[in-house]
């Protein structure tokens, strides 16, 4: 039953670690220089406010910001005003809760080293000698007037030392990041309520989770089937397996939170809901990587889109060798899954940005339709629930199919990081035989929650018939390898749909983070190369802890700027199915997932044509500035005066355009792409010399071990990953419940 309201209660953030266990005191202190700079405070030339850390402009250049800045939903011209003077004012560093936020991520979300790199450098700024070389300067960076700073930190992007490009790089994002997530001033001034205005919050299903006594010994328990996730895949399997009478239990690593606690803020679910607070980084920084990491996987976070698998993929994989990809039964389990989700596109309402999408499409006489969505044939008004659906109405595995598994008797641990695969000491005819899991189980604090000290963390041996990974594209592939299987492929071939960002900005209001969120696409770019590669146009999510950090830095006062102005934007993205590929591989250090991908040349080729395609539908909606997220692009302002009956035939549009395919495709180092669709690490085959698991999920030159999750993709899907990544795991997980049923159970698991 629906309560009256949607009310959020706050989900509390771990505590970061002390800032001198991170950097040294003057590093901090060239640290927040560095980040005052990205994210200036704006003043005016008055003496009582002027300072050389603030970007001074003239007063009537500051009269002329706060007027366009006030924000529309503040009623009393004075206050809107003040909203907007405190917004310019604010630097990064004057936002309580700042550092503390650096602290967070630098200690618990950049690997050692990154953040051995980012030291030297803040090192190097405090030394005379080096900062002569890095700046042209012997005086420390943070002693520089304003002006010179933003000079100096601009200049690192082209830098001929590749340390200082990516110092840049990696600096930039860090404050952008950190200060778009708390800063108290931006919602005003957007007129972005944390809590969404409409819509309701339901009561989740009452999961319960295995607890256990403290202990210096490991805790052993057995079942039939142990499955490590709780995402799209595991949910399927778990319910499969469940109703077929099997003993199932289901660990993930991460937490459960009930629907009061959704949506969260960007800071909260980047920390609770997200792997790595929120995008992993390729090791060149060209492309930060989303995936889920809480209860429900991917499913939890995702966008509901719904895309069944395409025809000319299916018959990809059905020519490598996997016949059944074109086979009525594999129709049967696409089918079945959608429509145990009520997937529809009955039920739709268009938000702005999703009409524009469809509406500028028909104008140009593209390909337009609308999306289908995991909404249990209801309508879904919820732009926040990437951070968790409070109505419970997206039906991910959390709602729907683990929900389902515990009904059938499934039991389940949250806090449970798996350490390895366990396998028999003997060889059943040359295969390892697979016989439970070991790990660490962590436990909630003495409050319930997840932030505090837990009350127990013990060793848990989990004895099964059956083990199924199910960790995701970036992590199932490293507990393979910590388990000791040896297979080349595993972590290579990773595919992540690779798209570049589009903003469009318009004269009137348009709150883009109301309503749907991906509801519709343009086809016309999806097969340019003429075996099935290229870029789909679609709508991004348009929450500014999301889609802010996304976007190129070219001063503070710019990025400022264009940051108060997303409340009147539409955002596209061009999503590629990429050919090329690249790996995921343990960190030397710590052991964290790593990731080497840089979008080819022939990818990004695909990616900027949806990038021109997107630009034209915003040009004929009437968008008045259209920038990206590759610096490569230079921003488009439109003319004025300009005719609506030229459509897309403005001389000043056409020259743009012919300057953004000239030269390079999107050059890496001057672009951010980004990924929330990650496949094929643990791909399937016909042979170990190609794949790592075969036709039934099995992992080669094992018994009893199965991968269940994107991971098993032959290539990249083309669509959003997880209708066909359940329906891979429905058509295997069944064909596992039968086989378990016809051999019969041969007494206890070995250790």
């Amino acid at each position: 039953m629906a309560s009256p309201a949607m009310t959020v209660q706050g989900t509390p953030l771990p505590p970061a670690p002390r800032p001198e266990d991170v950097f040294s005191a003057a590093q901090w202190e060239t640290l927040l220089a560095i980040a005052d700079t990205v994210i200036p405070s704006i003043t005016c030339a008055d003496p009582a406010k002027r300072s050389s850390l603030s970007h001074v402009i003239a007063r009537s250049e500051f009269d002329a910001l706060a007027s366009s800045l006030r924000p529309e939903t503040v009623e009393d011209e004075s206050g809107a005003r003040d909203a907007a003077v405190r917004y310019l004012e604010e630097s990064a560093s004057s936002v309580p809760g700042f550092k503390e936020s650096l602290c967070r991520t630098l200690g618990h979300h950049v690997h050692q080293e990154g953040r051995r790199g980012i030291g030297l450098i803040l090192s190097g700024l405090n030394n005379s000698t080096i900062s002569l070389m890095l700046t042209g300067s012997r005086m420390p960076f943070q002693r520089h007037p304003y002006n010179v700073r933003r000079q100096i930190f601009a200049s690192w992007e082209t830098s001929y030392l590749p340390p200082l490009r990516a110092a840049h790089r990696a600096l930039m994002a860090l404050s952008k990041k950190s200060w778009v997530g708390i800063s108290p001033s931006l919602p005003i001034v957007l007129g972005f309520p944390n809590v969404p205005v409409h819509g309701r919050t339901s009561e989740n299903f009452p999961y319960s989770f295995l607890q256990f006594p403290a202990g210096d010994q490991p805790e052993i328990i057995e079942t039939d089937v142990v499955i490590v996730g709780s995402g799209c895949g595991a949910g399927v399997a778990a319910k499969n397996l469940a109703e077929a009478g099997h003993r199932v239990i289901v660990v993930e690593k991460s937490y459960f939170f009930p629907n009061n606690r959704f949506p969260m803020t960007g800071s909260e679910g980047a920390v609770h809901m997200f792997s790595n607070g929120g995008a992993e980084l390729s090791d060149d920084g060209s492309i930060g990587v989303v995936s889920g990491s809480t209860w429900g996987g991917g499913g939890t976070i995702n966008w509901s889109a719904a895309l069944q698998t395409q025809s000319m993929v299916r018959e990809e994989w059905a020519n490598s060798g996997l016949p059944f990809f074109t086979s009525s039964a594999f129709q049967t389990s696409l089918d079945r899954v959608c429509d145990y989700m009520g997937v529809s596109s009955d039920f739709i309402e268009q938000n702005r940005s999703n009409s524009m999408l469809i509406e500028g499409a028909r104008k140009l006489g593209y390909t337009a339709k609308p999306v289908p969505q995991n909404t249990g044939h209801q309508k879904h008004h919820c732009g926040y629930c990437t951070l968790g659906c409070a109505a419970g109405i997206k039906q991910g595995p959390a709602v729907t199919f683990l929900a389902d598994a515990s009904r059938a008797g499934a039991t389940f641990i949250e806090g449970f990081k798996a350490d390895k695969v366990l396998f028999d000491k003997k060889l059943v005819r040359g295969n390892k035989v697979a016989v439970g899991v070991r790990g660490t189980w962590t436990s909630r604090d003495e409050s319930g929650e997840t932030h505090g000290e837990p009350v127990v963390k013990r060793k848990l041996v989990i004895k099964a018939k059956k083990v199924i990974v199910s960790c995701g594209t970036l992590e199932s592939p490293l507990l393979l390898l910590r388990s000791g299987i040896s297979n080349n492929n595993i972590g290579r071939h990773l595919h992540l749909h690779p798209v570049i960002v589009m903003s469009s900005m318009f004269d009137e209001e348009t709150r883009p983070w109301e309503g749907g969120i991906l509801t519709s696409l343009v086809s016309d770019f999806e097969n340019l190369d003429g075996r099935g590669h290229g870029s789909k146009i679609e709508v991004i999510v348009m929450l500014p802890s999301f889609f802010l950090p996304l976007m190129p830095w070219r001063d503070g006062l710019d990025f400022k700027f264009f940051a108060a102005n997303m409340r009147r934007m539409a955002g596209f993205i061009s999503l590629t199915r990429d050919r090329d590929t690249g790996r995921v591989y343990p960190d030397p250090n710590d052991g964290r997932c790593r990731i080497e991908y840089t979008p080819s040349a022939f990818d990004r080729k695909h990616i900027l044509e949806g990038i021109i395609g997107a630009a034209k539908i915003a040009y004929v909606s009437g968008a008045k500035e259209i920038r990206t997220s590759s610096r490569a692009i230079p921003t488009f302002v439109r003319p004025e005066p300009s005719s609506a009956d030229e459509g897309v035939n403005n001389v000043a549009f056409q020259d743009w355009i012919k300057k953004v395919r000239a030269g390079t495709p999107l050059p890496t180092e001057q672009s951010m792409f980004a990924s929330a669709h990650q496949m094929g690490t643990c791909r399937m085959g016909t042979s170990p010399r190609n794949s790592v698991v075969d036709a039934t999920g099995m992992v080669w030159g094992t018994s009893g071990l199965y991968v269940a999750d994107a991971s098993v993709f032959p290539s990249a899907s083309g669509v959003n990953p997880m209708v066909t990544n359940m329906a891979i795991t429905d058509l295997t997980s069944r064909k596992l419940a039968e086989l378990m049923q016809r051999v019969p159970a041969d007494g206890r698991s070995r250790l």
